[in-house]
């Protein structure tokens, strides 16, 4: 395939479109911004004809990979194919034009939706109660250790400062915990890669305020002893919190309120409809059980009798954590994926994701080497420890080539050479097979030939990019990326 293209930066410059003398008074906009901020001109811009921007940008949407182009088996971030019919339901008029400060009796629909939406989840997660308002998984940490917090405090229990988290945990795990001012302690993993429930209890004391727990952890492996870590953790004094990332290899067979979690966010992002990836938005739900139902942020959605409206009257509250109740549209498709499946559905949801997962798994296994000896879930990690540092990039370039986009590449850092893969339940069989052959050829290529892919990819849009030098100088203005897009 030929990805030549005429990059409209290369374009000379001339008069794409004359809207004439405009009849709008002159503003001085000294008065609205400093003067350090205001040019008399706007630079070498060039004016383009219109039909040559529409080519550059439709161009540019054609190189883009997603999940409607191809496999995308990213690791811990479920990129599955999500019903288009939900981006429909979220787009109706009564839904995408209802205005955020409209009157509760003018949002009866709206505010039906979030009450019901908060009782499925509360249902499937095993909780009491939810709140919807957190815009993403990262956020709903944050709630969730401030609760925690919230908890301690109404107990006079405020010397208690240290947040346990396994040490296969997200980055954002630790993250959230400081943002929330708790120390972290890490958790060693056992020698299958699982909570070493020895060295949790030798770190529980009277300072610990909770612990963060993924199940399935980040290896795709169920954490066998969680109810005994649940026991450990609350017999310390302590409250356990679930990392719901992972929730599609659980959904409508396993809850977490039932493995002993006090605390639990969603990604609708990731198992409940809504494409993840891209900038957002998403949504991050916490649910909470009994004892912690008073802390959760406001406004809820609450009915009296026949009409629902919001409620702020909680004095126990931690106040309110985003504007409004969350991002709304979010909620909509994940209310909408949640009716079409219902509690039968969703359960197939997580068996297709978890046989998809050890079928692709037992393949790899064959040429690669693969953490843990029991069955995974929803995703498993394969290792190219073998091939030495550098092998796994090397791999996810060359995947590229091939079609692929590739796996979650050097995560969870427990494993050196880390290939974290997550087919989930949307793929088919043909599919995981294909990805299968492709990563097998390219490990027996490095078999034979260490540097047989140095300079992968070849076939993409663009080149292999300098990762490091993006990220410590980044271009970002047009005189410098024509330059930089030579």
């Amino acid at each position: 395939m030929n990805y030549e293209y005429r990059n409209i930066f290369e374009i000379p410059c001339g008069r794409g479109f004359d809207a004439g003398a405009a009849d709008t008074p002159d503003v001085d906009l000294g008065e609205f911004y400093p003067e350090e901020f205001i040019r008399d001109d706007l630079g070498p811009l060039c004016d383009v004809a219109e039909a040559e921007v529409v080519r550059h940008y439709t161009r540019l949407a054609a190189m883009n990979f997603g999940v409607d182009t191809g496999f995308y088996p990213l690791g811990s971030c479920t990129m599955k194919y999500n019903p288009k019919v939900n981006e429909e339901v979220a787009n109706l008029p009564g839904f995408a034009a209802i205005h955020p400060y409209a009157a509760g009796q003018d949002a009866q629909g709206a505010l039906k939706l979030i009450f019901e939406l908060e009782r499925y989840l509360a249902e499937i997660c095993g909780m009491e109660a939810f709140t919807l308002c957190p815009a993403a998984g990262a956020h709903g940490e944050l709630v969730g250790m401030l609760l925690t917090r919230a908890y301690h405090g109404s107990r006079g229990d405020d010397g208690r400062n240290v947040m346990l988290i396994p040490d296969s945990a997200h980055g954002t795990n630790p993250a959230s915990a400081r943002m929330a001012g708790f120390d972290v302690v890490a958790v060693a993993s056992s020698d299958e890669w699982l909570i070493d429930l020895g060295d949790l209890k030798k770190k529980l004391d009277e300072r610990v305020a909770g612990m963060m727990v993924t199940n399935p952890n980040t290896l795709g492996l169920f954490e066998l002893e969680i109810l005994d870590v649940a026991k450990a953790v609350h017999d310390a004094g302590g409250l356990l919190y679930f990392d719901g990332a992972n929730l599609n290899a659980l959904v409508g067979r396993a809850r977490p309120g039932d493995m002993g979690f006090d605390i639990c966010h969603v990604n609708l992002h990731k198992t409940f409809s809504t494409p993840h990836g891209g900038g957002g938005p998403g949504a991050g739900p916490v649910g909470v059980a009994e004892r912690l139902v008073d802390f959760l942020p406001v406004p809820r959605v609450a009915k009296e009798g026949e009409e629902y409206f919001l409620d702020y009257d909680a004095p126990a509250s931690i106040g309110q954590i985003r504007s409004f109740v969350g991002n709304f549209g979010v909620l909509v498709k994940a209310y909408a994926y949640i009716r079409q499946l219902g509690a039968a559905g969703l359960r197939e949801v997580s068996a297709a994701a978890v046989l998809n997962a050890n079928y692709l798994r037992a393949k790899v296994a064959k040429f690669l080497e693969v953490a843990g000896t029991a069955p995974c879930m929803h995703e498993f990690v394969a290792s190219s420890a073998k091939f030495g540092r550098g092998s796994a990039g090397e791999i996810d370039k060359a995947l590229i080539d091939a079609g692929f986009h590739p796996p979650t590449t050097y995560f969870p850092l427990v494993v050196h050479e880390a290939l974290m893969i997550e087919p989930t339940e949307t793929e088919t069989k043909e599919t995981l097979d294909a990805f299968a052959a492709a990563l097998e050829k390219i490990v027996s290529d490095l078999s034979a030939d260490a540097n047989a892919y140095k300079g992968a990819p070849l076939r993409a849009p663009v080149r292999r990019l300098d990762e490091a030098g993006a990220a410590r100088e980044p271009i970002l203005t047009q005189m410098m990326a024509k330059g930089a897009g030579e």
